[in-house]
């Protein structure tokens, strides 16, 4: 945000800070004033409500009987505007008796806020882990969209906040919630399929859009590009920079797919083999980048092999190299993106829409599900506001832990490494480093811009 433009609430907020070495705000440790019993309504706060946020927002929350919707932000002004406007319409239109919902620029108004029990992030990448751990201090239950982050010292800081603050935490990974990955990965973990040896994972590696060419032009009164840049390095502003394509493309905001979409899949590894990924592994690949001459520069194309000390070998690459060299020939349905998890006793293989087995009994149960016309099981990801909820107030535990969530978002990132630096990797996340490796170590670091630090 223009630092000049700061209204006062903002101020307020700040100035109720300390301010530590170099700049760095440190947030005061904040317990809600709103302790909700098992039957009480939770209020949520949007912050992000751009195509992903609203979708979210829509499907997954806005039918629930144990949650209101009561805050938007974001850094376009007609978009956090018309999300609030439309979920007080909606609220109104059903009869249901709600608070009024309220659109904010600033998300330090939101977490000053003592009624709100919990925050949706889904923003841009780089903004995911600092809004975290600024809403966890405030007290803020937190559903996080994926993929983590960019800085793996963050992560470890938001992991002591969590602790420290006795808040919950849901990973926006919504296949958890599907009731054919939910059997799958429960006749793999009950030893089905045997011992599992090795794992491959695929997802789409980018959207057929051309790297456009950025000319600066005036940022417009209504779009706040220092707030929506944050704790990224400012660059010039063209309206191409601040796109969906454009924040997952570029190094400044993200690694690529190969953690927005990576996350899914190698989520279900983890899911299901959380025990015997925990120690050493090696990473070593090889990727292809975009075109040079434009805004994007994250690897597009990969394909990574990953050894753990456990024994399980991973091979993750994108769904274009799937294609290529015909990956999914074992599959019936071929689905752009999956996890095949290879046991002792024959495989099974895991996607948003499809489960298959080469064990006829077990695949008879894992397609035992709702389909569409397109043989495609129907999917259940909208519960997942439900399931955050019921994770708030207590009525079950975690599905979607921070813990498993900072070992699948390491896998993309020592994919991204080892292609980046075109050497093999030893990462050890005992030490939360690459082995001998500092060169290595400085692409899972990222310096935080004044005054967005956390």
């Amino acid at each position: 945000m223009n630092k000049m433009n700061n209204n006062l609430s903002r101020r307020n907020f700040l100035k109720n800070t300390s301010v530590g070495l170099a700049g760095t705000i440190i947030v005061p440790t904040i317990v809600s004033s709103c302790t909700k019993g098992a039957n009480d309504r939770i209020l949520i706060a949007h912050i992000g409500v751009g195509s992903r946020g609203q979708s979210t927002m829509k499907n997954y929350f806005m039918h629930l009987d144990t949650s209101f919707s009561v805050a938007t932000c974001d850094a376009f002004k007609q978009r956090r505007n018309a999300t609030a406007e439309y979920i007080t319409a909606q609220y109104r239109e059903k009869g249901v008796k709600a608070p009024e919902c309220k659109s904010y620029l600033h998300f330090e108004e939101i977490l000053e806020r003592d009624d709100i029990d919990a925050v949706h992030i889904s923003t841009p990448d780089h903004w995911h882990v600092p809004l975290a751990i600024k809403a966890v201090r405030a007290g803020k239950h937190i559903y996080l969209e994926k993929p983590l982050g960019l800085s793996y010292p963050n992560y470890k800081i938001l992991e002591k906040e969590v602790k420290a603050n006795d808040v919950r935490f849901h990973y926006g990974t919504q296949q958890r919630t599907m009731r054919h990955l939910q059997l799958g990965i429960d006749m793999i973990k009950d030893g089905n399929i045997g011992e599992i040896e090795r794992v491959e994972a695929w997802a789409p590696g980018y959207n057929p859009v051309e790297s456009p060419v950025c000319t600066e032009v005036p940022v417009p009164d209504y779009f706040d590009y220092d707030l929506w840049t944050g704790p990224a390095s400012l660059n010039p502003y063209c309206p191409e920079r601040v796109t969906n394509n454009s924040s997952w493309f570029q190094w400044d905001y993200s690694i690529g797919f190969l953690a927005g979409w990576g996350a899914h899949p190698l989520d279900v590894m983890v899911w299901a083999l959380k025990d015997k990924l925990i120690g050493k592994y090696t990473c070593e690949g090889t990727g292809k980048y975009w075109k040079p001459g434009g805004m994007y520069n994250n690897i597009r194309a990969w394909d990574v092999h990953y050894e753990y000390d456990s024994g399980i070998r991973l091979h993750f690459f994108d769904a274009d190299f799937a294609a290529e060299n015909d990956l999914l020939r074992d599959r019936k349905f071929k689905e752009g993106n999956g996890t095949t998890f290879y046991g002792s006793k024959g495989w099974i293989s895991l996607g948003r829409s499809t489960a298959q087995s080469d064990i006829p009994e077990i695949d008879k149960k894992l397609n035992d599900f709702p389909k569409n016309d397109h043989g495609a099981i129907r999917s259940e990801g909208n519960t997942m506001g439900k399931y955050f909820v019921d994770i708030v107030t207590n009525k079950i535990p975690e599905i979607c832990p921070l813990d498993e969530a900072i070992i699948s978002d390491c896998i993309s990132h020592m994919g991204n490494i080892s292609i980046r630096t075109g050497r093999k990797i030893i990462w050890d996340p005992v030490k939360g480093e690459v082995v001998g490796d500092p060169e290595a170590n400085n692409w899972f670091i990222r310096d935080m811009r004044l005054p967005y630090t956390i």
